[in-house]
Order: structure tokens, then C-alpha cells, then sequence
């Protein structure tokens, strides 16, 4: 099948035609110096909602990978009087442990409003590393997506190690693509889409509508540093469309906290940056393979 030279009509087609969608939500959009922003996580539970619902009738599944457990534990902590240093591995953990909660009973509050069930999904890098446990993984989000239901997804902050972290949420939605065989991968950020240069270096660097070939960047010369409430950062994000596209699924990065940018995006407004996928897709075992199996064995070479 030969590339459509037009990336708009692609990603037209393909905003309709999606099927299974997972939506990332960075911390910075999700909180502000009080925490969780309920306004934000309103307006994001009613287009969610509304998304469920392709044009053509058929029902769209959705997976949330929501960023601000640590974010979210950190205020409550301010609140309690406690002001220490919450920036090291352990007190990091501790508030994501304090903060896991507070999120999603935030999320579940506000999809309860569009009768959307909602669950909670804790992952390390090891349950997608097994075959055996990756594959449970699996058939636990299809039978969560049967029954209507949102899976929620965070990192285990609490209980991973450096040698089981996937990094941050945007390493970790990218390989839910492969998990759950999605078709489209959003990713909302703090920023209006992915800059032509970084902006700190060039401040009226303009936004790019679309990235032909993600694979091509250069994106330690392209991206700043990550936000401050983050982990990632827009070379994470572009490091997740990359996977992404290598799947020959699209990554649409939009910026989270403009109103209906959902409904507005699928409506066909240009917004964002459209990442187009890779002509031939590599099969989604191989990309388990690359990304979370270990290398084991020995090459002797006489």
C-alpha cells in the first residue's frame, strides 16, 4: 500500500476510523500549586466520555494513562503541615503512595457523572517484561474495555525499583499501544504541540502541524528539559510517538488544557501535532521483543 502523500486526509481517516485509543495526561496539565485541578479533570472526564462514540455508531475503547499521583500526594502533604523534601527516590514513592488515592477517587468522581466505570491499573516495567504475565495483562484490559469500563493507568511509583521504572508515563502508554493493539495514541501536554526548534534557544520558534518522520529528529537538539511537576518532558513524548509509529500507529500530541481540544482535534481543527506512522509496521511481537523482554544467552564466536 503506497503512503498517502497527504498527512491531513491520513489523519482524518484514521481520527475516525479509531477503534481502541489510548490517552496519556501529563502532570502539569492535570495540577496545579493546589494540586489536582478538578476543573481540568472535568473537562477531560466529559470529552472522554463523548469520545466513546464514533461517528459511525461503532463504540471506541479507552485506555487513560494518568500522570499526578506524586503531585496529587504532595499537597496533601502540604496541607498536613509537612514541607519537607519530597524530590528523592523513597519520598518520591511515599507521596505517589499518599497521592494514588487522591487521584483516583478525583477520576472516578468526575466519570461518574457520563455512567463511566472506571478501575485502577498499577504496572511496573516487570509485568510487561514476562510473556506469561504480559499476555494476563492483556486479556485483563480487554476484559475491562468488554464490560464499558476505564482502565486507569499509573506506574507502581510505590513499589518499582530504577531496574523496573519504564522512566515515565509516556515510555509507559507507548507500550500499552502494543498491549492492548491500539489504533490511535494521544498524548496531552502542557505545550500547544511539538515546537520546529527547542524554545528556549529560539523563542519564536513556531509549532509543527505535522512530524513526517519522528524516527529522523534529532531530539536532543529539538527539546528542552522536562516540566517542572513532570518527569518527561517533549523528548519523552516524541520518544513515544517514535514507538508508536514503528507499531504504524499515529500519536496525536495536543495541548490538554485548552478547552474541547478533544472534540476539536476529532472535528477537524487543525490543533496540535499530528505524528504520522511508519510505513511498515514492525509485528507487535517483535516489539515486545525490542522494548520489554531481556536479552538472554550467548553468541560464541569461533
Amino acid at each position: 500500500m503506497e503512503r498517502q502523500a497527504d498527512w491531513r486526509q491520513e489523519k482524518a481517516q484514521a481520527l475516525a476510523r479509531a477503534r481502541v485509543v489510548v490517552i496519556k495526561v501529563g502532570s502539569a496539565v492535570l495540577t496545579d500549586a493546589q494540586g489536582l485541578s478538578t476543573p481540568v479533570l472535568e473537562s477531560l472526564a466529559r470529552q472522554m466520555a463523548a469520545l466513546r462514540t464514533a461517528p459511525d455508531g461503532h463504540e471506541r475503547r479507552l485506555v487513560l494513562v494518568s500522570s499526578g499521583a506524586v503531585a496529587a500526594g504532595r499537597a496533601v502533604l502540604r496541607a498536613h503541615g509537612h514541607s519537607g523534601e519530597t524530590s528523592g527516590l523513597s519520598a518520591r514513592q511515599a507521596a505517589a503512595a499518599v497521592g494514588q488515592g487522591q487521584l483516583m477517587r478525583a477520576w472516578d468522581e468526575v466519570f461518574r457523572a457520563y455512567d463511566f466505570p472506571t478501575s485502577q491499573v498499577l504496572l511496573t516495567r516487570d509485568d510487561l517484561r514476562a510473556r506469561q504475565r504480559f499476555l494476563n495483562a492483556r486479556n485483563t484490559f480487554a476484559e475491562l474495555m468488554d464490560w464499558g469500563v476505564l482502565p486507569i493507568v499509573n506506574e507502581n511509583d510505590t513499589v518499582s525499583v530504577s531496574e523496573l521504572k519504564f522512566g515515565d508515563n509516556d515510555c509507559l502508554a507507548s507500550l500499552l499501544v502494543n498491549l492492548i493493539g491500539a489504533d490511535l495514541y494521544i498524548n496531552l501536554t502542557s505545550a500547544p504541540g511539538v515546537y520546529a526548534a527547542n524554545p528556549q534557544e529560539v523563542p519564536d520558534a513556531g509549532i509543527l502541524e505535522c512530524v513526517e518522520d519522528v524516527a529522523g529528529l534529532d531530539l536532543g537538539r529539538m527539546c528542552g528539559g522536562k516540566t517542572s511537576v513532570g518527569t518527561g518532558g517533549m523528548y519523552s513524548k516524541l520518544q513515544a510517538a517514535r514507538r508508536a509509529a514503528q507499531l504504524g500507529v499515529p500519536t496525536l500530541i495536543l495541548p490538554g488544557r485548552e478547552a474541547d481540544v478533544l472534540a476539536r482535534a476529532f472535528g477537524g481543527e487543525a490543533v496540535g501535532t499530528w505524528v504520522r506512522p511508519e510505513e511498515h509496521a514492525i509485528p507487535r511481537r517483535k516489539f515486545w521483543l525490542a522494548y520489554q523482554s531481556d536479552p538472554a544467552g550467548t553468541v560464541l564466536v569461533d
